[in-house]
């Protein structure tokens, strides 16, 4: 990675500390898609969105991701690896509105995207739902009478669920699993906006007291530092340890 590339990192990585969540998938969106602004990175669907996260993973830290899940029955690490090559550019949400039918309901909707996610999780404690639904529905009927969004039965809502995680699979990765200590099969939501910061978190951490070592022992500047390939600057810290 250049200079460059680190400097935007560790800004990114700043920035994201003070920031919740949903801030830390739009700065991370932001360098997975450069040029962008903020209105268009909060209006994609949200498999969109993460789709460019497993790229930008898959470019800053390899394709092979490592994860680990307790079982919930044996409480046994589970560790499997996951590749990132397996989504990306070939889970594209479906364009235009989606549409359900079931028992006389007839419901137009449209994905989710980061943008709804948010509003949903600055709303007031039990409505995250009904925002999502408000900002996510277009049209509503029951036996041809308007509907307010948040009036949709249980049934319907989760037929729209089933229609939103087949038009776009991207957005709700689930990993089939099964304990090899007591053979229970288990499901694992791969949040990969959650991953991906932690992943940049403890590179950014790793490459700060890289600095501080080199700088301490040199009295080189950040970004004399940053400017040195890997293979120097791990060669420099082993001779500072030696020394």
């Amino acid at each position: 990675m250049e200079s460059a590339g680190q400097a935007a990192l560790l800004a990114t990585w700043e920035a994201g500390l003070a920031a919740g969540r949903t801030g830390r998938a739009l700065l991370l969106h932001t360098v997975a898609r450069p040029g962008a602004g903020t209105a268009e990175l909060l209006a994609v669907p949200i498999g969109e969105r993460d789709a460019e996260l497993f790229g930008l993973r898959a470019e800053l830290f390899g394709e092979q991701l490592d994860v680990r899940v307790g079982c919930p029955d044996c409480a046994e690490e589970m560790e499997f690896t996951f590749a990132a090559g397996q989504l990306i550019g070939t889970a594209r949400p479906e364009p235009g509105p989606l549409r359900v039918e079931l028992d006389g309901w007839r419901v137009g909707f449209r994905l989710p995207t980061p943008g709804d996610l948010a509003a949903a999780e600055q709303a007031p404690a039990g409505l995250a739902r009904d925002v999502l639904l408000e900002r996510c529905v277009l049209a509503a009927e029951h036996d041809g009478e308007p509907v307010a969004a948040r009036r949709l039965p249980e049934p319907v809502q989760r037929r729209m669920a089933e229609a939103a995680a087949a038009a776009d699979p991207c957005a709700d990765v689930r990993l089939n699993l099964s304990c090899p200590e007591c053979g229970r099969a288990a499901h694992a939501e791969l949040d990969i906006a959650s991953y991906l910061w932690e992943e940049l978190d403890d590179w950014a951490r790793a490459t700060l007291l890289d600095v501080h070592l080199l700088a301490t022992a040199y009295g080189w500047s950040e970004t004399e530092i940053l400017a040195l390939s890997p293979l120097r600057r791990r060669y420099y810290l082993e001779l500072c340890a030696d020394g």
